[in-house]
């Protein structure tokens, strides 16, 4: 399957064809807004189509944000300055359709279904902010150019990069993290500005007689302070007497410690909150399950969810095991699909425990029970006769 998958995309026009025949095919009879959600925002009818221009608007973005870099570089610029307007014309129009089309059909999500107040809620949401300052310093300067000098808004297409936080949930993990663990990391700034404000009185106190023009105040200190905890060492401020380089020693050693918390804290934190937010994929895949079949809806939830977890496929198969097979152990039914391989462990795991049960004290009893009318069945009985005659 995957091996016929590479293939058909390998043959990009005929992979393309056949995603907008697909799409076509899924959303028949459905309104020209719906169609355009469909596309920009993954849903049941979607297809192999949202991918594709997913796909478009990223390379777009990485090509739009190395073109800008490379603008800046006068021997590359020169020569290719048609080439980088082109590329900056296309950019922006993949961007302003975009941004269009996402206005346009958010009234979809129930959240924005009113027609007026609801595109004007969506359009200051971050994901819509992000879209809008990726295209707006194109029509500003080309509005204003000639009345304002504004290469400044030059910087700001730079922030085309951000769009791509939308194909990515680590800023989503970052965020819960850092939400999660706040009080902590506040309590460790608190530490780490208390300690800057410190070292900054007594670099002051100790330099300003002998370099009265680098520790001219506390706040100019505050500068040397940072670089020093951070054990970064610009050298343009150092300490000249002997008291001064004593402390710059002390604090060195301290700040390694002092400002490796809040790092330690947010590793352990983003560590932490993604193993919860897989455990919680597990469990809506569970409840998935438990309901006995996985509806479009649930299934494409739980690959975007898979995919904003960064789980590859192998990942995603062995949850999918794990759980089919602790829903088989916990209510003995076999979950659609289930892989035969775990059948067969299930089945010798209930092999071996009547053999033990046929094994111990309690035989006898349990062989009575069978025996009597109405308790069990002669095909169970004859498993029990023989599987207690090949025990003994």
């Amino acid at each position: 399957m995957m091996k016929k998958s590479v293939l058909k995309k390998l043959n990009f026009p005929a992979y393309v064809f056949h995603a907008i025949h697909t799409f076509v095919v899924k959303n028949k009879g459905r309104t020209f807004r719906q169609k355009v959600f469909s596309l920009l925002n993954p849903t049941p009818t979607s297809g192999e189509l949202h991918h594709i221009i997913d796909h478009v608007i990223v390379i777009s973005v990485l090509l739009s944000v190395v073109s800008i870099i490379l603008e800046t570089v006068s021997w590359i610029h020169a020569p290719f300055q048609k080439e980088f307007y082109a590329i900056e014309l296309f950019t922006v129009a993949v961007f302003s359709v975009e941004y269009i089309g996402r206005v346009y059909s958010c009234c979809e999500e129930p959240k924005y279904q009113e027609p007026i107040m609801g595109r004007l809620k969506y359009m200051f949401t971050i994901g819509a902010l992000i879209d809008f300052v990726a295209v707006a310093p194109f029509f500003v300067g080309l509005a204003f150019h000639e009345t304002f000098d504004l290469r400044f808004l030059r910087v700001f297409r730079l922030s085309r990069l951000l769009k791509l936080t939308r194909y990515t949930g680590t800023l989503n993990t970052m965020y819960k993290a850092i939400y999660r663990e706040r009080r902590v990391l506040f309590a460790a700034a608190f530490m780490m500005t208390l300690l800057v404000i410190l070292t900054a009185s007594l670099g002051f106190e100790l330099e300003h007689a002998a370099q009265p023009d680098k520790f001219d105040t506390i706040p100019d200190a505050m500068y040397w302070a940072v670089i020093t905890l951070a054990s970064v060492g610009y050298g343009d401020l150092t300490p000249v007497t002997p008291l001064g380089k004593a402390m710059t020693v002390v604090i060195s050693l301290i700040g390694i410690g002092i400002f490796a918390i809040p790092a330690g804290l947010m590793a352990s934190a983003f560590t932490d909150q993604l193993r919860i937010d897989r455990e919680a994929f597990e469990n809506e895949f569970r409840d998935a399950i438990a309901k006995g079949r996985l509806s479009p809806g649930d299934r494409l939830a739980l690959e975007a969810e898979a995919e904003r977890l960064h789980l590859s496929m192998e990942d995603v198969d062995r949850i999918t095991d794990k759980v089919k097979s602790e829903l088989m152990s916990n209510t003995g039914v076999l979950p659609e699909g289930i892989a035969p391989e775990i059948v067969f462990e299930k089945y010798r795991q209930q092999i071996s425990h009547l053999k033990v049960f046929s094994l111990s004290k309690q035989s006898e009893h349990v062989e009575l029970m069978l025996q009597e009318s109405g308790n069990a069945t002669e095909l169970e009985r004859q498993i029990w006769l023989l599987i207690k005659q090949k025990s003994n």
